[in-house]
């Protein structure tokens, strides 16, 4: 009878003890629509590398991690449905993958506590800490790509690209306008000519601009595109037959799905990278092993080592690193929301930390702090070779001209802050 007694008590004890809830990670995803192209690889890289987590290591710091995958179509009003429908269930961080999505969330994650990491897109001055409290775009960001982009025109032309015709072909939007402003001075410091073409969405149709690119023979092109606009444009530049090397995307048009519908005709084609390209890596043989041979892989396994893929697996290594850093601050492994963003702020990614990842050299070592929530802003450029059917580096990672973009950034935020009565952060 007492050991019956004792069974019972400890049954209840154990009963009234809290179970450990997970660490969720909203996955705003798109696996439909005109963008999914783009949206599944993503999608399963972020997922995967939280699988990889729990099978291998039990989660982080004892805790396991969970995926909630919402599909928003690239829809800005789905987007900010699924954040509604999500934000309840202790999401920790949001990754929106849409710039559109990203404007219309950041005084809701502001105003509801919960952080946000924009990787390479959204508002780029959202990278002013002092007045982005919970929203953060390291390790870069468009306005750092709009340099980079020039930094490689500069590189290629010994320095000096005065009286060069560059033109931009941009997705119609909130996202393709991002870099306009900041060619435009960059456009004033190095004395190229600027001519700006608008693609509308979702981008199927672009007879006239690049009747307009043959007709006013550019001597480079720029891409600000996204899904099926970035096949049609390399399509329709091998049809005028420019040189693929004159034309550089950004890091959001530079995926195999960009190029592998031109086939041959899309060799030399070059796009900006803020990580590294290519499967080998150690991280990889660890997501084969544990994720993707016991049938647990978000999709069927065959995008490890794609550029998108690749991206996802990123933002979810920096989630999950943030995530370390906010349990060791908090002193608890359950933490929450606000401990998310502290340990944001916090974050330092080492080389030696990527190593022990199993991810050597695969992206920038940064600092992220108080001010600035942006990164280093640096990046590189890759270029396709259709023959081997793989992109490649061909330069190293360098930096971005904060001298023109830190202006840019302190000025659009300030204005936001006075349109939004938000008094800036002290962040000494």
């Amino acid at each position: 009878m007492k050991l019956k007694l004792a069974t019972l008590a400890l049954s209840a004890l154990m009963a009234a003890a809290p179970a450990m809830a997970d660490l969720v990670y909203p996955s705003l995803s798109y696996r439909t629509g005109a963008y999914a192209a783009g949206g599944i690889p993503f999608a399963d890289g972020y997922a995967d590398y939280f699988t990889l987590l729990n099978e291998r290591d039990g989660g982080i710091g004892g805790v396991k991690t969970k995926v909630i995958e919402c599909e928003t179509g690239y829809s800005t009003e789905k987007g900010v449905e699924c954040y509604e429908s999500t934000k309840g269930e202790g999401a920790l961080v949001y990754q929106p993958l849409s710039t559109g999505i990203t404007y219309q969330l950041i005084p809701k994650v502001t105003a509801d506590g919960i952080p946000m990491h924009t990787m390479g897109y959204g508002r780029t001055s959202a990278a002013n800490g002092k007045v982005f409290s919970h929203v953060f775009n390291y390790p870069a960001n468009y306005w750092n790509g709009a340099s980079l982009a020039i930094n490689h025109l500069l590189d290629i032309n010994g320095g000096d690209i005065k009286g060069k015709k560059v033109a931009l072909v941009y997705h119609n939007s909130a996202y393709g306008k991002e870099p306009i402003r900041t060619l435009e001075e960059l456009a004033k410091k190095h004395g190229f000519e600027l001519t700006l073409l608008a693609v509308d969405h979702p981008g199927q149709e672009q007879k006239s601009q690049w009747l307009q690119i043959r007709r006013e023979k550019p001597d480079y092109v720029l891409m600000w595109g996204w899904g099926v606009m970035n096949q049609v444009a390399i399509q329709e530049a091998a049809n005028i037959h420019f040189p693929m090397e004159n034309f550089i995307g950004i890091w959001w048009s530079g995926s195999e799905n960009d190029v592998l519908p031109a086939g041959d005709a899309a060799n030399g084609y070059k796009a900006l990278t803020f990580h590294n390209v290519g499967h080998d890596f150690p991280v990889f043989d660890d997501i084969q092993k544990y994720v993707v041979d016991t049938g647990k892989a978000a999709g069927a396994g065959d995008q490890i080592g794609t550029v998108l893929y690749n991206r996802g697996l990123y933002a979810a290594m920096l989630a999950a690193e943030a995530t370390r850093k906010a349990q060791e601050l908090s002193g608890k492994a359950q933490i929450t929301p606000a401990d998310m963003r502290d340990g944001m702020e916090a974050l330092e990614i080492t080389e030696e930390r990527m190593t022990e990842l199993g991810m050597p050299n695969f992206g920038p070592s940064f600092k992220v702090s108080c001010a600035n929530h942006g990164g280093p802003g640096t990046g590189a450029v890759q270029q396709w070779d259709a023959t081997a059917k793989e992109w490649k580096l061909i330069s190293d990672f360098g930096p971005s001209d904060m001298d023109v973009i830190q202006p840019l950034i302190d000025e659009d935020s300030m204005a936001y802050a006075k349109e939004n009565n938000i008094t800036p952060r002290d962040c000494n």
